[in-house]
């Protein structure tokens, strides 16, 4: 193999192979399977935010969604907690809905925590945080969507894909007949 002679290939190639672990349907469906326990830092209240759909969505298929949530007693029914390090049970998943600069201290606490899995949302990458997840023993998922990913693995998405029209930032256009 070249890539064991050549520190460039080399380096490629071990991006290349964390790239498709994260984002492997065989990884995903393992981790959608086996992990049901899901702390979701910053899940709001509003029913209308990305987050509280995707909450509900997975409450609705099985999950045991944990809110950390400070400025909320309770979401969706389920307790909130200010921090993961408060949170009484084991965790499987910790879901981060935080922008990319924001999430290193989540990583920090979901290792004290002993979590299996970081999962950062659709947008959120932070490269030097799921290192130091992966270091730490952790799985590590970036850019990617629970609800989606559930959805497209084992069944859910419209035929036409996610984009159904049914929840969307765009206004409606109204046909006169």
């Amino acid at each position: 193999m070249i890539a064991n002679f050549c520190p460039v290939l080399s380096n490629v190639n071990s991006f290349l192979t964390k790239r498709t672990t994260m984002t492997d349907s065989n990884f995903l469906r393992r981790v959608l399977q086996e992990y049901k326990t899901i702390a979701m830092v910053g899940l709001s209240s509003d029913w209308s935010r990305p987050s509280n759909f995707v909450a509900k969505y997975l409450l609705d298929r099985g999950f045991t969604i944990i809110p950390v949530n400070p400025k909320n007693e309770a979401i969706l029914g389920q307790k909130c907690y200010p921090n993961l390090e408060s949170i009484p049970v084991p965790i499987d998943i910790v879901d981060l809905f935080q922008r990319s600069d924001r999430v290193e201290p989540f990583v920090d606490s979901a290792i004290k925590i002993s979590t299996k899995l970081v999962w950062m949302q659709l947008g959120v990458v932070n490269e030097e945080a799921a290192q130091k997840a992966r270091d730490a023993g952790l799985e590590v998922v970036m850019n990617r969507c629970p609800k989606i990913e559930y959805a497209r693995l084992f069944g859910g998405l419209n035929a036409v894909g996610v984009n159904t029209g049914i929840i969307s930032s765009k206004r409606p256009q109204f046909v006169n007949q």
